[in-house]
């Protein structure tokens, strides 16, 4: 039998203003190339990366219907293999708009070939990925395009990870989603000793509500405080889960 579908979500839309640059550059990129390859080698389909403080992905250029997507011209930052560019114009206001950018993207149908076709268009327009997710997805995380390509229909689950945790692996992402997958919630998050961390794992089902409860810099962690049913899953054997605020040496 074949899983239910996860996708993956890296936000990586903040100013990283403590850090003293946007973490998608971090390491020439290499904090968002990690982030990625954790999702996808951690059994997500699609990544999207959603990005804010770095302006919208730019086309470098075209191979037949593929484009190739840069975070950053100076220096040449590309979105990394496999993951697909979402931009929130309203990111400035904190984690909630980068999530509902994303969960926007993921609850999307249709083929990356049909996606790239009209991103460039939305992106220099200053479109964010959606103004009104809570209107597009139902509890049964049908959105208002219908199914115009493939995949056919939006993933049971998405994987949520922010782009500074840099140690966070594959391995740590496999355990989690299997912890969403055998609950009945359909709810998981990584806890690293007593702290909770990321990847979290949220069941289509919980989209909107999660939409709903986000404001301001706070994202799906205020839906999940109310939540009895969301499955702790201990990581702390594969890795710290420490986000990075400061460059190494600083406070």
């Amino acid at each position: 039998m074949t899983p239910e579908r996860c996708d993956g979500l890296v936000l990586a839309a903040g100013a990283g203003t403590r850090y003293g640059m946007p973490k998608a550059l971090a390491e020439d990129g290499a904090w968002l190339r990690t982030a990625v390859h954790a999702l996808r080698a951690g059994g997500c389909a699609r990544v999207f990366v959603v990005l804010g403080a770095t302006g919208p992905a730019s086309v470098e250029r075209e191979t037949g219907s593929a484009p190739t997507w840069l975070v950053s011209q100076t220096p040449r930052i590309p979105v990394p293999a496999g993951a697909h560019p979402v931009w929130a114009a309203d990111w400035a206001t904190g984690v909630s708009a980068s999530l509902r950018a994303g969960l926007a993207a993921v609850a999307s149908v249709g083929s990356a070939k049909s996606r790239a076709r009209h991103a460039d268009h939305e992106l220099a327009e200053g479109i964010a990925a959606d103004r009104n997710i809570a209107a597009r997805i139902s509890p049964a995380g049908n959105s208002r395009e219908g199914n115009i390509d493939e995949p056919s229909a939006p993933p049971e689950y998405v994987a949520i990870m922010p782009v500074d945790t840099p140690d966070v692996g594959p391995e740590v992402v496999r355990r989690v989603i299997a912890a969403a997958r055998t609950s009945e919630s359909g709810l998981a998050r990584a806890y690293f000793g007593n702290t909770p961390g990321h990847p979290v794992i949220l069941g289509r089902g919980h989209w909107a509500d999660v939409t709903a409860n986000a404001s301001g810099n706070y994202g799906a962690g205020t839906y999940l405080r109310g939540r009895p049913d969301m499955v702790c899953v201990t990581c702390d054997d594969l890795a710290t889960g420490i986000d990075r605020d400061y460059p190494c040496g600083t406070r």
